[in-house]
């Protein structure tokens, strides 16, 4: 097995591309790591992503933020300009992992492990994040919804790798969140998780909103129904029913340790509901 630490993207894909047997990408390992020791995984070359500054940096652009497909988590928790315009892609960020591993692990690398459960999936998804894949043929933009495709399965073509996600400008009385059910306290896989995100109108109804559903299917769960079951109103109890109903409507889970379908069906709305009552709240605060 090789190992290769390019300075550049342009060297990266080169490596990635030219590589006749496996080769995988190394945006913080915790995932990888973890696979290689367990023997899941031999790959022929690891291209290790950190050493690219494209890739470790978080920039604004056109009133969003891009932020580099090795930037770690923790470092997205101490930028206080994200934290506040995406509160809820931070807090998915925040349920990684452990503080070690916080350090290390990437949004390109939860979204391009491609687990059902991944915590920082949903909350990009419902805050309409961007993904730009470069690669041999080129750069692409991608909806961060159609890169996971089964599990453990992305949508990148061999040579590809994830630069950078783009998180979009946030219109005024806009705001998200991110909510999840584990079975302990902290530290454990997502039994549901749901992001939120919510644009108030000048009279305080909802004028667009945004629902994804986590761990509830093979890949993550965009709500259509619940988002319009919740637009035009100022979020009272008939919309939270009708929005939990439609959440619990779309999920496909399965049975397995952490939980029943029975389970996951309901906690889905559930979390819905809370998590909906929070961006609502924040997307107030944000006048």
């Amino acid at each position: 097995m090789r190992f290769e630490a390019p300075e550049t993207v342009e060297a990266a894909v080169s490596l990635m591309a030219g590589e006749p047997g496996e080769a995988r990408a190394l945006a913080g390992g915790t995932d990888l790591l973890v696979q290689l020791k367990s023997g899941r995984v031999a790959p022929d070359l690891i291209v290790d992503l950190k050493r690219i500054p494209s890739m470790t940096a978080i920039t604004q652009e056109d009133g969003g933020f891009r932020i580099g497909g090795a930037v770690p988590a923790a470092e997205m928790l101490e930028h206080d300009a994200l934290t506040a315009a995406w509160p809820g892609i931070c807090e998915a960020a925040y349920l990684v992992g452990s503080t070690q591993v916080m350090g290390r692990a990437s949004l390109a690398g939860n979204l391009c492990t491609s687990s059902p459960a991944a915590d920082t999936v949903p909350a990009m998804v419902a805050a309409g994040a961007m993904v730009r894949i470069v690669g041999p043929d080129g750069a692409r933009d991608v909806a961060c919804e159609d890169v996971p495709s089964g599990v453990q399965k992305n949508a990148l073509k061999k040579g590809e790798v994830v630069d950078s996600i783009f998180l979009p400008a946030r219109p005024a009385r806009a705001s998200d969140a991110y909510l999840r059910f584990i079975p302990r306290t902290e530290m454990d896989i997502a039994v549901v998780g749901c992001g939120i995100s919510i644009t108030r109108a000048a009279d305080d109804t909802i004028a667009e909103a945004k629902v994804a559903l986590g761990a509830v299917a093979i890949t993550v769960q965009v709500v259509a129904d619940a988002a319009k079951a919740i637009i035009g109103t100022r979020l009272d109890d008939a919309a939270l029913d009708a929005l939990a109903a439609a959440c619990s409507a779309a999920c496909k889970p399965i049975n397995d340790k952490r939980g029943t379908i029975e389970f996951r069906t309901d906690v889905a709305g559930v979390l819905a509901r809370r998590a909906a009552k929070i961006a609502y709240d924040r997307a107030g605060d944000a006048a």
